[in-house]
């Protein structure tokens, strides 16, 4: 099986952290959040031994080992997700994808339209090293975009919005970030795993980064290649009025705080969310 995945040649252990790494936060009884180094992962399972769960995102470079011992600690010893759920397949997403399908044996659903930079066929867009914001924008053009090859292991997620062995959720199609990103929400307790359609930390500014300073803000702007598109989807993720959420970075939030924060976002994301100025920008204001 490994013969026919393979990471891009320019994935590698990229040296950037938070005070949060390694640390997990319970954000509801069968929803978790952990975080491996600046980006968050979840697990949607009660934590018992032999629980079903499955895994949300797949982390940074080289951080499988540190995955596969969270999972062993919730749901115990040699326990493993029914499936690997990605929102999009930027590098800080699938970062330990092969390694981790290789110790699993799972199959990876994602969107459609996310495939192509997931079977081996087309790159990302290199990262925007000039647009407004702070020194990990600045960084950006060290970290991966090339395609990784996932191979028979990557399946298309159903279009009629199901997740396979998520029987209460459903996905949203929120592209602006990636093409194909998707967030996931689950009706009864409104919870939403976001992914980078929104987050809650200024991702480009490195202190706040380290720091984790919270505030509801637009998705990493040196990899978001369509603004008009982000925006709409930050849109339609306020009309759900989530009451709790886990997004790829910053801390989980809930209630009024989520609320009033997302609904500041929506109205100004002009001035919070799109940069002044960046290759991406243009004709997107």
């Amino acid at each position: 099986m490994d013969k026919e995945m393979e990471y891009g040649e320019d994935y590698k252990y990229i040296p950037v952290t938070s005070i949060m790494s390694g640390m997990g936060q319970e954000v509801s009884n069968d929803l978790y959040c952990y975080t491996v180094q600046v980006v968050n992962i979840g697990f949607v399972g009660y934590p018992k031994k032999d629980s079903e769960w499955i895994l949300i995102d797949a982390g940074m470079p080289k951080s499988a080992d540190m995955i596969i011992r969270e999972a062993e600690d919730r749901f115990g010893p040699n326990s493993r997700p029914k499936a690997i759920v990605l929102t999009h397949g930027h590098f800080d997403h699938v970062g330990a994808i092969v390694e981790l399908v290789e110790h699993w044996n799972v199959p990876v659903y994602a969107h459609e339209l996310e495939l192509p930079y997931l079977i081996g066929d087309k790159s990302y867009p290199e990262p925007d090293a000039t647009v407004e914001g702070g020194l990990v924008a600045k960084m950006s053009p060290y970290f991966p975009n090339e395609p990784i090859h996932l191979g028979k292991n990557i399946e298309k997620l159903p279009s009629d919005g199901r997740i396979p062995g998520m029987e209460e959720w459903r996905w949203i199609h929120t592209p602006g970030h990636s093409p194909g990103h998707v967030s996931l929400f689950r009706d009864n307790d409104r919870s939403l795993i976001a992914g980078d359609a929104f987050i809650t930390v200024k991702q480009d500014s490195l202190f706040k980064v380290l720091m984790q300073e919270e505030e509801v803000n637009g998705p990493p702007r040196y990899l978001t290649t369509n603004w008009k598109a982000a925006w709409e989807s930050v849109r339609k993720l306020e009309k759900l009025y989530p009451d709790h959420a886990i997004t790829g970075h910053g801390v989980p939030m809930s209630g009024e705080k989520l609320a009033s924060g997302l609904k500041k976002l929506v109205e100004n994301f002009d001035q919070i969310a799109i940069p002044d100025y960046g290759r991406f920008v243009d004709g997107h204001h």
